[in-house]
C-alpha cells in the first residue's frame, strides 16, 4: 500500500529545486515506489572532499534531501515536515562515478517521522546509511507550501 497522500513525480521535484543546494550538488530524484523515493548524486569536484572521496556532508545532504521530501509527500498540505536529527554512518569509499540513495520510512508517526536512507555506489555496494528524524508540524509553513503549490497537479488517483 502506497504511503503517499501526493504522488511523488521526480521531474516536478527536480524542477522545484532549481537554485538549491540539493541542484547544486547534482543530485536528482529518479524514482519512487510504493513506500520508497530514490535519488542519485555524482561523484565530482561538488561532492568531493580534497582527497578526491565523495564528502560525508555531500551524503548527508542526499540523505536528508530523500527523507525531507518523501516525509513532506506523506502528510496531508495542512502539515509539513522538519528535521531533527541526522545520524549517518559511512562504510565505504567512492571516489568516482555515482551513488544511488533509497529512503524508506521506519516510523511515520502523528508528531514524528523516522526515515532509513541506504546510500549505494554503481555495483550496488552499502556506501552509507542514515536515519533521518523529522517533527511534524501543523500549519502553514512558507517554504513547504510553495512545493505543495508547485507540485499540487499531480494527487493519487488523478492523472
Amino acid at each position: 500500500m502506497a504511503i503517499w497522500k501526493q504522488l511523488p513525480n521526480p521531474e516536478l521535484i527536480n524542477r522545484t529545486s532549481v537554485g538549491s543546494m540539493a541542484n547544486h550538488l547534482g543530485i536528482e530524484i529518479t524514482e519512487a515506489g510504493d513506500d520508497y523515493l530514490r535519488a542519485r548524486m555524482p561523484i565530482d569536484h561538488r561532492t568531493q572532499q580534497p582527497m578526491g572521496l565523495m564528502h560525508g556532508g555531500a551524503s548527508a545532504t542526499l540523505a536528508e534531501t530523500l527523507g525531507s521530501i518523501a516525509g513532506l509527500l506523506t502528510l496531508d498540505e495542512d502539515h509539513f515536515v522538519l528535521g531533527l536529527e541526522l545520524n549517518i554512518s559511512h562504510l565505504r569509499a567512492v571516489q568516482e562515478g555515482q551513488v544511488i540513495g533509497t529512503a524508506r520510512p521506519v516510523k511515520l508517526g502523528r508528531t514524528i517521522q523516522v526515515w532509513e536512507i541506504r546510500v549505494h555506489d554503481a555495483n550496488d555496494r552499502l556506501v552509507s546509511i542514515s536515519r533521518l528524524t523529522l517533527v511534524v508540524r501543523e500549519g502553514d509553513d512558507p517554504a513547504s507550501s510553495d512545493l505543495r503549490r508547485r507540485l499540487r497537479s499531480h494527487r493519487p488517483g488523478e492523472s
